[in-house]
């Protein structure tokens, strides 16, 4: 059973648009950024990124060198994640090689931002973070969606990993939120329980897997829960973790191994709203290969 399938309807892109935007920007520090447009409808682009897939096109190392954190991974539509080094050794063609002509969303806060891009079944994150050298980017992830509906496969329900247990150690308290947050909504998963699952997802909730054939969001995603009582849901156990902190938001990549079925990479986006932490954004890829 694939986790986070649903045959809702997704409400649509100008929901997230303006639900997510929304929740950024009324975090977000007074003082503009000039790198970022002031008016996030206006369609101007994010100068760092542009920057970055301009350099990507013409081959130019050097200049993606600049833009990437020295921690970021990119991961392409098959699942397959390279390191920085690996990145600037044989720089990877996008899945959208062109994003002049596809849907784009920027979300920014102080010190992170968010880009993603669409084009048919093909979903492109981008994060960015605030360093103080400036910005660069941290994740790099594809996502190409199932052209038709998915197929049950229950699996091992036994969930000892990650509802009991999870292979990462927190740093900090918020790492431990997050980690106790993130175990809650998978048990929550696991149990067919909409509402407990509700309770640590935020509003503007949003989510692409290689695993079904349309995009997520909460209410919709609740629903496919309800649907599914009468059908097992096999936990995803966690193999590793890294988390990112940027004030009240968190950046959560993780590498997920079913019982039965390919692996997945997974980036989440926690934010902290009322003092609770509550996912808003996720991207799983499905490894086509072995994961060496």
């Amino acid at each position: 059973m694939k986790r986070i399938l649903t045959s809702v309807l997704f409400v649509g892109a100008l929901f997230r648009s303006i639900t997510f935007a929304g929740v950024l920007a009324a975090q977000t520090s007074p003082k503009v950024d000039p790198t970022i447009a002031k008016d996030q409808g206006s369609r101007i682009p994010f100068k760092p990124d542009l920057d970055l897939m301009q350099a990507v096109s013409r081959n130019d190392k050097k200049a993606v060198g600049r833009l990437l954190d020295a921690d970021f991974t990119w991961t392409d539509s098959q699942g397959r994640m390279l390191t920085r080094t690996q990145v600037l050794e044989k720089l990877p063609a996008p899945a959208l090689s062109d994003e002049s002509q596809v849907s784009v969303q920027e979300r920014v806060k102080s010190q992170i931002l968010i880009h993603s891009a669409e084009r048919g079944n093909v979903y492109v994150l981008r994060v960015w973070v605030k360093r103080s050298a400036g910005w660069r980017a941290l994740v790099y992830q594809e996502v190409s969606q199932l052209g038709a509906s998915p197929q049950n496969d229950p699996g091992t329900l036994d969930c000892e990993n990650p509802c009991k247990t999870v292979p990462f150690q927190p740093k900090t308290d918020d790492e431990h939120e997050v980690i106790q947050a993130y175990q809650q909504v998978e048990r929550a998963v696991t149990a067919h329980d909409s509402a407990a699952w509700g309770a640590h997802i935020a509003n503007e909730f949003f989510a692409v897997t290689s695993n079904s054939n349309r995009p997520l969001d909460k209410r919709s995603r609740m629903a496919g829960l309800d649907q599914q009582k009468q059908a097992g849901i096999a936990p995803f156990p966690l193999v590793s973790a890294r988390m990112f902190e940027f004030g009240d938001t968190m950046v959560m990549t993780s590498l997920q191994q079913p019982d039965r079925g390919k692996a997945l990479r997974v980036t989440r986006i926690w934010i902290k709203q009322e003092g609770k932490w509550l996912e808003v954004l996720s991207y799983q890829t499905t490894i086509q290969a072995a994961v060496p």
